[in-house]
């Protein structure tokens, strides 16, 4: 498998990623992707073949192996790796769509600068939010749904031993043992704490998103309600005034002595 790719596409997602997504992409790609790669797999290699069990009948040891493991740990570990990290890629190609409108508006006449194009970071508001916390959405779901799905299928995080196996074509029970099952519980054990890590600081980033989103909002409501307090504080000094001057100009004609007609005189000739 080409990991290379994964994390050339990966990276370009990390520009514009949060911090903790940042985290998140390291510790995917140390913890998770170079031990799958370096360690782990020459730890399991062809177990099928280490697998012994006491008896000759042929094809009994295939059935037994069979049963107690449908897919090697390996495989499900890259189907893993694979699922949580393909919700990034939406981020990937959300960013690309909007640097193809940013080009098209500068082939409309509009003056962008193609290297600062390049280099631009987008920030996460507005469409490009609800793309990223869905893909941490999915991440979550996709950890958790892979670690049920480990817990279910071999029957706990331990390896055993040995098994008993009584399927068709074995003539009776016989027992199997598997090789290094010590250090196959480490590794498992060790993959499983990296995952519930990447599971946490998902959390931990959608948290982070959704409450700087409703801070942000807050803030715009807050900003709203000032303003329209201020508004209105001032809406009623202005009525304040002009009733008080309505008042006052009508005491004053209230209160003024009447006027002695022109011509008219209150004594005697």
């Amino acid at each position: 498998m080409d990991w290379g790719s994964l994390q050339a596409i990966l990276g370009g997602v990390n520009k514009h990623s949060t911090s903790i997504g940042k985290i998140w992409l390291t510790v995917l790609f140390i913890f998770r992707i170079m031990i799958l790669v370096v360690a782990a797999e020459r730890v399991w290699g062809d177990e099928q073949q280490d697998f012994v069990c006491n008896t000759l009948q042929p094809g009994c040891r295939n059935v037994c192996y069979d049963h107690f493991f449908p897919i090697s740990h390996i495989r499900l570990w890259a189907l893993q790796l694979i699922f949580v990290s393909t919700p990034a890629l939406l981020v990937a190609m959300h960013v690309a769509y909007t640097r193809h409108e940013k080009k098209r508006r500068f082939r409309n006449g509009e003056k962008i600068d193609i290297e600062e194009l390049k280099n631009e970071k987008i920030h996460i508001r507005g469409p490009l939010w609800w793309t990223y916390t869905s893909s941490i959405f999915f991440r979550i779901i996709f950890e958790a749904v892979f670690m049920y799905v480990f817990y279910y299928m071999y029957d706990g995080y331990q390896m055993p031993r040995l098994v008993k196996c009584d399927a068709w074509p074995c003539p009776n029970v016989v027992d199997c043992f598997v090789s290094r099952p010590t250090e196959k519980t480490t590794f498992t054990i060790f993959m499983l704490a990296v995952s519930g890590i990447c599971m946490t600081l998902n959390l931990a980033e959608l948290c982070y998103l959704v409450a700087k989103i409703c801070m942000k909002q807050s803030r715009k409501t807050a900003q709203m309600l000032s303003a329209l307090l201020g508004t209105s504080i001032f809406f009623f000094i202005i009525c304040f005034f002009l009733h008080c001057g309505a008042t006052r100009m009508w005491l004053g004609v209230v209160s003024a002595p009447p006027s002695t007609p022109r011509g008219c005189s209150s004594g005697r000739n």
